[in-house]
């Protein structure tokens, strides 16, 4: 007589098998549960829908988890930095040694189209007047070779390869989200990338937009004028007496008569949520 087949080890495999299986879907299910899903801010909606104007805001408390995010899908996807690229360039040119905030840049007498361009500039008032051929120089000094280490240190994005060393935040060779924008901002006023107490100090110092008894706004705008599509940045941050806001907006901007909308719109959301007065 044949011996009666026996399903001990086959039942045992198949129950070890479900069981692994059902391990994996519940970790799989927590994991999906714990990262955070943000949903649409209405009220910075409307301040969009209000000016026409498409786009993204993602505005954070630097402790907590408090955040308010218009247009999440936007704001994960990429774009030019332009002249946003500058707070961190800052850093890199003060770091490298490659400027000071007591230089002074001889204009090469060449017309700009903004007039405020056409003269002498210290690191500051290139800083706030978002004066290109000022930050060429210092990325002249720096070189390409250097950028890719610190972007890679600040997690800054992505840079395509190989790239003009003088137009890569201008021209699309360098992208970055408003979500990663506020991330490299977080580590930045925390301080915790490669660069010198004095290089954060003197960031700061030439950052401020807006100071009074109650807060300080320190932020950089941008515009990507030479890259398709053409892309409306203001980041930053606002010092209140109780908390840090970090904020980044991106917009649809192909009308230079429109530049002003960035800061009406992050002024306004900064207001709606009782963060300035």
């Amino acid at each position: 007589m044949d011996e009666p087949i026996r399903y001990d080890g086959a039942l045992h495999f198949l129950f070890d098998l479900m069981k692994s299986s059902l391990i994996c879907w519940l970790v799989a299910g927590l994991t999906l549960s714990a990262a955070p899903v943000w949903a649409e801010d209405v009220a910075i909606a409307q301040l969009f829908a209000q000016e026409h104007a498409e786009g993204t805001l993602v505005l954070t408390a630097l402790h907590g988890d408090q955040q308010y995010i218009h247009n999440e899908q936007r704001a994960q996807h990429r774009y030019t930095p332009a002249s946003t690229f500058k707070i961190l360039n800052t850093l890199i040119a003060l770091e490298e040694k490659k400027t000071s905030r007591e230089e002074v840049l001889k204009w090469n007498g060449e017309q700009y189209d903004i007039p405020s361009w056409n003269r002498d500039q210290t690191l500051e008032t290139a800083f706030q007047r978002s004066c290109v051929w000022c930050y060429q120089t210092y990325a002249r000094r720096i070189g390409a070779a250097r950028y890719p280490y610190y972007l890679e240190q600040a997690n800054y994005g992505v840079l395509r390869t190989p790239f003009n060393e003088t137009t890569f935040w201008l021209d699309g060779a360098l992208q970055i989200s408003a979500l990663e924008q506020i991330a490299f901002l977080k580590r930045m006023v925390q301080k915790s990338l490669p660069f010198s107490p004095a290089a954060y100090d003197t960031l700061r110092d030439i950052m401020v937009m807006e100071r009074t008894p109650d807060y300080t706004i320190r932020a950089k705008s941008g515009w990507s004028g030479r890259a398709d599509p053409h892309i409306g940045w203001y980041v930053g941050y606002v010092e209140t007496t109780d908390e840090i806001w970090l904020f980044a907006l991106n917009m649809e901007l192909a009308d230079p008569a429109r530049l002003p909308v960035r800061q009406k719109l992050v002024r306004a959301a900064l207001q709606q949520k009782g963060i300035l007065p």
